[in-house]
């Protein structure tokens, strides 16, 4: 199943995804992970070093390779260049899966030992020196997007991403990715302003969504989030001081989490898995058929000089035992 952690910056977003990383390993779940926030603080946070966290590789650096890969045999694609972020897979397409090896994850990712449970870790990137002032951050988030529309997950595998902070995820259609999204919330104001946009924006999409209380330090605390964002509220985190250790590099044992924190991330758990019980294929290819449809015409098309809606092959159904399949024909009146 596919998570996404959300909230506004400062609100804890990374810390809250790399402990429900750490809880899935520690119960040996296949876990890929990915940060896909514009402040690459993931890989840290999992208890890499600031140097071994820079060397990760960049996703958007690797986009013509995800592209080529992924493209297959689809004959709908008449080459690698004319894929843009949104293009759905279709007959042809090479598909990803969480337990398998291939060359984009070889390309991608790296594998990170957390207690001796090893996850793999995936980078969007930095901006560097040659994006200041001639590009978004957006055209590297869409290595993530592709992949994502790409990847057929099962309900005992996760796939976690840090998303980048405040509303930005509404820029693609990245944020219908997701069996259930975290959004990460202090008791203040501000902290629930995101919730209130993520919500409106979200509201016609069908997202799962989830307010997870962080930086809680009594009942008043509890009560505000909960008059302010009602039965959304989830659970609440407040401090610890295994992650205050974590935080200075000097982690003990994931067991050693305080009690409260894991019950916590045992209820993130349980979310995720009964929203994915959930899914329905069928409109979850919709949604990217629809997205990618609203790019084609916005800019796609004029970008690649290909009338991009011929990539979509309406018999195409991404599906979670073979990878894909048929779309159900019209009944007839």
């Amino acid at each position: 199943m596919k998570i996404a952690f959300v909230g506004k910056g400062g609100s804890g977003k990374t810390t809250l995804s790399s402990l429900f990383i750490r809880h899935l390993a520690a119960a040996e779940a296949p876990v890929v992970a990915v940060d896909a926030d514009i402040n690459q603080h993931l890989g840290t946070a999992l208890g890499l070093t600031e140097e071994e966290s820079a060397a990760l590789p960049a996703m958007g650096a690797q986009l013509p390779l995800i592209k080529e890969y992924l493209r297959g045999s689809n004959p709908r694609i008449a080459s690698a260049e004319s894929m843009i972020k949104t293009t759905p897979p279709g007959a042809g397409s090479r598909l990803l899966r969480v337990r398998e090896d291939n060359p984009v994850y070889d390309a991608c990712a790296r594998r990170v030992a957390l207690d001796g449970q090893p996850v793999r870790l995936m980078a969007t990137g930095p901006f560097t020196e040659s994006d200041l002032g001639v590009a978004c951050y957006h055209s590297k988030v869409g290595a993530v997007e592709l992949c994502l529309n790409h990847l057929v997950d099962g309900p005992d595998e996760y796939v976690v991403v840090d998303m980048t902070a405040g509303s930005d995820s509404f820029a693609s259609g990245m944020f219908t990715r997701f069996d259930m999204t975290f959004l990460v919330a202090e008791p203040t104001r501000k902290g629930v302003s995101v919730y209130r946009q993520y919500k409106e924006y979200a509201r016609d999409f069908g997202v799962a969504l989830k307010v997870v209380g962080n930086k809680v330090q009594g009942t008043d605390d509890v009560d505000f989030l909960r008059s302010e964002v009602g039965e959304d509220l989830l659970v609440t985190v407040g401090h610890s001081d295994w992650v205050r250790a974590m935080e200075k590099g000097r982690p003990e044992r994931f067991e050693q989490l305080e009690a409260g924190n894991r019950a916590a991330l045992r209820t993130l758990q349980d979310a995720a898995d009964e929203s994915y019980a959930r899914r329905d294929w069928v409109r979850y290819t919709e949604q990217m058929v629809h997205f990618h449809l609203r790019n084609a015409e916005s800019w796609g098309n004029a970008k690649t000089g290909v009338d991009l809606a011929g990539q979509v092959d309406p018999s195409f159904v991404l599906g979670e035992q073979r990878g894909a399949t048929p779309r159900p024909s019209p009944q007839p009146a």
